[in-house]
């Protein structure tokens, strides 16, 4: 099932994918460990936090209906585990039993109401339902599928398609984004989509690269409405098919393959959804909304194993897009909230988005009917060279040479919202080190405009606010944002954050060759405190610590958040994409944890107004010192666009890593064989 802002001929996504995200691999794909591809209709849950069943959804759905909170007038949004409390959860024996709830919201498209329930699978009754008031849900699939209908036959549509010499409405696709929300009057009250149209023809299969530039129409999906036509003026078309098959891109090179083999087989073990691979251990499920989540991410150091976090998922991601013209101004996709990152996953192929060796994993989500469908290969898991763990030449005498060559282990999940695709990768590194690497590929949003080359535009206004990527196209700068929401559990539940700073010691008797710098420490005691923006200058790093916890020499034990690349927003601090996306504030947010308190920009922030999520939480200044914490981490990716990203991007990556800082008392890599 694919719910996205554009869904366009599932060939060419598949093509797509297939030139793009073809990461690594051989086109055959190991087989063990294999949890079989039908095995979620039929496992029952052992674990509290164990994804809901086929046969739970069912059943779920059948409580909601029989209270009278779902209809079949009524859509399902979403049916999810309602998860135990953490206290809970942490104090689970296995074999113990466990609670089964499950949490959905559920929408009225003709009452335009919302409502949150939660069915006990066990009792089969109705715990709790609730109505939700001023909050538009996700977008759903049936409206992508109703949209079209009401456009094709709109009279104002229809005539700027004329104009532009087009009748034939077979030929044009339309691209449907969610509203946002801008203060526009007319569009108060109004459940609010916006669609653009792409000239598709009858030979191209990527609908992106021929714009119907200048116009944009406003649809009421809930009232089958076409609110407003906007129209500019026209701009040409491109003659570029954009086009990624083998025929159109003319030759594909000769490369000798690479073969990844593991005649011994893999390193790692899978009971249900909990894998471990040598010292590490941890959980995983797929969330409608977020996507691949890890759970109760531990580390086996002797006899035990110590916990390093509870929950890591990505929270929440926002696309601005830097043009104001009338046709751009409102893409701004909060692809986690407004679409939903999980219902958007696609099938992982063996040897191209996983290597020959990955082992593939499905997930359960249930559609706007109430019933679960399987999403095969949702997730992938393998192993990979990881280069060297750590050498040391010895010189003297005839001179000596330790060196140990280190593996990975990768879990990664893939989706496509509309022309972008991203993969979210989990690398856990044998050193303790735990790196999360976020994947943005897929085709570029284009802009239909007048100047074939730069030197066509004499006035600079094509090119004003993106780069010619092909004849009459230009793919206008944007920036990618992505919060990931990270659940710390450092050697147990109570944790504080401490913010290092690196300072140059001042010239004087105590550092008289002006060399010396130290390292100042501050704990982080409330909310407030923990607002916290990169810096370059200090070397700003963030630790989250056990303080009741120390190593051999005294230290508190801990682990460090280590940051990559990284950027601020443009976007005028009073524009109302930073108003809703209040977590582009700062790159570090921190909270006590809280199991309500799940997304950065608010639970619904389609047509949201703004100061949802963390702006909301944080304003009451709880402590957060000794207590169990919450790191809510951004990072950006400014997009200066050029024509090597086109017609399909190259993939680009990004992410950070969480690093042991006194949480062991040596390498714990000492112990890798020799190879």
């Amino acid at each position: 099932m694919l719910n996205s802002r554009s869904r366009w001929a599932a060939a060419a996504v598949a093509v797509a994918l297939h030139l793009a995200c073809a990461l690594a691999g051989s086109a055959a794909t190991a087989r063990e460990p294999q949890q079989s591809e039908t095995a979620a209709s039929f496992w029952t849950p052992r674990h509290p936090l164990d994804p809901l069943t086929e046969g739970e959804i069912r059943t779920a759905t059948a409580i909601f209906k029989a209270a009278g909170v779902a209809t079949e007038q009524t859509q399902f949004v979403q049916i999810d585990l309602n998860p135990p409390p953490k206290a809970e959860v942490l104090a689970y024996k296995p074999g113990a039993r466990v609670r089964r709830e499950a949490a959905a919201i559920i929408y009225a498209p003709a009452q335009r109401t919302v409502v949150e329930a939660v069915a006990d699978l066990k009792t089969r009754r109705l715990r709790s339902s609730r109505e939700v008031k001023d909050v538009q849900p996700p977008v759903l699939s049936a409206e992508y599928d109703a949209v079209p209908a009401p456009i094709y036959q709109d009279p104002a549509f229809r005539a700027a398609m004329a104009r532009r010499g087009i009748t034939d409405m077979a030929q044009v696709y339309l691209g449907v984004w969610a509203g946002g929300y801008f203060g526009i009057p007319d569009e108060e009250g109004h459940r609010v989509l916006r669609a653009v149209p792409y000239l598709i023809g009858d030979h191209v299969t990527n609908a992106y690269a021929r714009p119907i530039e200048g116009l944009v129409v406003y649809v009421d999906p809930s009232a089958g409405q076409v609110l407003k036509v906007v129209d500019t003026g026209n701009v040409p078309a491109s003659g570029d098919s954009g086009n990624l098959d083998e025929k159109s891109i003319g030759h594909i090179r000769t490369v000798k393959p690479l073969v990844i083999n593991q005649p011994k087989g893999v390193n790692f073990t899978v009971r249900g959804q909990q894998i471990q691979w040598q010292n590490w251990q941890f959980r995983w499920v797929v969330h409608p909304r977020t996507g691949l989540q890890l759970q109760q991410v531990g580390y086996k150091d002797g006899r035990r194993v110590r916990s390093i976090l509870y929950n890591a998922a990505l929270s929440e991601m926002v696309v601005p897009y830097a043009d104001p013209d009338e046709t751009f101004f409102w893409r701004n996709a909060f692809d986690v909230g407004e679409y939903g990152l999980g219902r958007n996953a696609h099938a992982l192929e063996p040897g191209k988005q996983c290597p020959a060796n990955a082992a593939f994993f499905p997930a359960v989500f249930a559609d706007e009917a109430g019933e679960p469908y399987v999403q095969e290969r949702a997730v992938c898991v393998f192993e990979r060279d990881g280069d060297m763990a750590w050498s040391h030449y010895e010189q003297g005498g005839e001179g000596a040479t330790e060196t140990r060559r280190a593996q990975n282990l990768v879990i990664r999940f893939a989706a496509v919202v509309g022309n972008y695709d991203y993969a979210i990768d989990w690398i856990f590194h044998q050193d303790g080190t735990l790196e999360q690497q976020t994947e943005a590929t897929g085709i570029l949003e284009p802009k239909g405009v007048h100047s074939h080359t730069l030197a066509d535009d004499k006035d600079g206004h094509d090119t004003a606010h993106g780069q010619l990527v092909s004849g009459n196209i230009v793919a206008p700068y944007h920036q990618h944002f992505f919060n990931y929401r990270l659940d710390m559990d450092v050697d147990g539940t109570p944790n504080s954050v401490v913010e290092l700073n690196v300072n140059a010691s001042p010239a004087g008797p105590a550092n008289p060759y002006r060399n010396g710098f130290t390292v100042t420490e501050q704990t982080l005691a409330t909310e407030d405190a923990a607002k916290r923006s990169l810096n370059m200058v200090s070397h700003r790093e963030w630790q989250v610590v056990n303080p009741n916890r120390t190593d051999a020499l005294g230290y508190p034990v801990g682990y460090k958040l280590v940051t990559a690349e990284n950027g601020v927003p443009y976007a005028d601090p009073s524009a109302w994409v930073r108003q809703r996306a209040g977590f582009l504030d700062h790159h570090l947010f921190v909270t006590p944890f809280r199991a309500d308190e799940l997304y950065a920009a608010g639970d619904y922030p389609n047509q949201s107004k703004g100061g949802e999520g963390l702006p909301r939480w944080t304003a009451a200044n709880r402590a957060i010192a000794n207590q169990d914490v919450v790191l809510w981490y951004t990072m950006g990716l400014t997009h200066i666009t050029r024509p090597e990203e086109w017609p399909v991007m190259p993939v680009h990556r990004m992410g950070f890593r969480l690093v042991p800082v006194h949480f062991f008392n040596h390498n714990p890599a000492l112990d890798l064989p020799v190879k």
